[in-house]
């Protein structure tokens, strides 16, 4: 078996040179090191999507594959580092031979006999350092993990309780009191009756019988009914309610009106359409408007009250579990001619049947006083919110 041959180089490598060679080529290492991990971070980049140009995602069967290699392929790199680790680490420890000694100087010449000694020759010059080894390179830094899922949005908080009550209207001026009836009048004395004679001394006289009581005196006629005070200004109101058990189904396209046809009790300046869905008021101001529903059988249909064809938000009730009683009550700022609907809503094809013989469904509007500065603003606000 023959012996390993080595080519000749010209000039031969010193140790020094030889442990530099060794160092640039694990220099060389670590740079295609760094290749193959840029290649495998955007291997990562075009999976996910996020390289420039990319017209399509890749599928999950993809990604996942991708993945498989990105893993094996770092495996390999991190049992080569640790391979030129311990490489770089034994170059770096290995001595390094000194330079040669220079020069011996020249001894100085001898003096005469019992002369003065002679100069010292001049020290030889030291040799050269040897070099610094370089410093070893600065390991690659780790992809950044995958960006975890968004978290679910938490449930809607629950519907904030009705504001107060608005202040009742004024009272009307009470209506002048009837004048009294003149007094009846008064019956004749009775006759007095006659002295009994009088008895002997130390008797005491019998007491005369008591005269009849004279006849009462006519009553006198009654004083006439005063005149009926006068309605309070301004005053309008409107009732209506639905009595008769009847059945709405939600339709698409925004719900149901509920018609209100019973116990109708509405001011000259509130009226309603031909089937008693829309209720109109003739004056503006501030108005509260509450309503009542009372159904057969529980469901998650929901109400709300429409004002100008536009649901109001305030007024709306949207049960998370089954119910068959519902309520609302808003106060609001109203321009003449608004109108006001009362409305089911939800899923779409639900069937509900009011209670019969009784408020099935009711709708109260009562006009407060004339709407101030602020309540405009907050009614346009609360219109401009619940705008779809």
């Amino acid at each position: 078996m023959s012996q390993p041959t080595f080519p000749q180089i010209e000039p031969p490598l010193t140790r020094e040179g030889s442990l530099n060679e060794i160092i640039s080529s694990i220099a060389a290492e670590e740079l295609s090191l760094s290749h193959i991990l840029n290649a495998e971070g955007e291997k990562l980049q075009y999976v996910l999507g996020t390289l420039p140009g990319l017209a399509s995602a890749s599928t999950l069967e993809q990604v996942m594959q991708a993945n498989q290699s990105v893993q094996e392929t770092l495996s390999s790199i991190v049992e080569q580092q640790t391979l030129l680790t311990g490489k770089l680490t034994s170059a770096m420890t290995a001595p390094i031979l000194p330079g040669p000694t220079g020069p011996t100087g020249p001894t100085g010449a001898t003096g005469p006999a019992q002369g003065p000694t002679g100069i010292a020759g001049a020290d030889g010059a030291t040799g050269a350092e040897g070099p610094i080894g370089a410093e070893g390179p600065i390991g690659p830094t780790g992809t950044p993990g995958i960006t975890g899922a968004t978290g679910t949005i938490g449930p809607t908080g629950a519907t904030g309780t009705d504001g107060p009550s608005g202040a009742d209207g004024l009272t009307g001026a009470t209506g002048a009191s009837g004048t009294d009836g003149a007094t009846g009048a008064t019956g004749a004395d009775g006759a007095t009756g006659a002295d009994g004679p009088a008895g002997a001394d130390g008797a005491v006289g019998a007491t005369g019988a008591t005269g009849a009581t004279g006849e009462a005196g006519a009553t006198g006629p009654t004083g006439a009914t005063g005149a009926t005070g006068a309605m309070g200004p301004g005053l309008s109101s409107g009732f209506a309610a639905n009595t008769r058990g009847e059945s709405f189904t939600v339709v698409l396209g925004g719900g149901t009106l509920i018609s209100l046809p019973d116990a109708q009790l509405l001011s000259p300046d509130v009226t309603t359409n031909s089937d008693s869905t829309v209720f109109t008021v003739g004056k503006g101001g501030l108005y509260q408007i509450s309503y009542h529903v009372n159904t057969t059988a529980p469901s998650l249909v929901g109400v709300r009250l429409l004002v100008n064809a536009v649901n109001s938000t305030a007024s709306t009730v949207r049960p998370l579990i089954p119910t068959s009683s519902y309520e609302g009550k808003i106060k609001i700022a109203l321009l003449e001619s608004s109108t006001i609907t009362l409305r089911l809503f939800g899923p779409v094809g639900e069937t509900v049947t009011l209670a019969g013989n009784g408020a099935g469904a009711s709708l109260s509007i009562i006009w407060l006083g004339e709407a101030n500065l602020e309540d405009v603003i907050r009614g346009y606000e609360d219109y401009r919110n619940d705008k779809p």
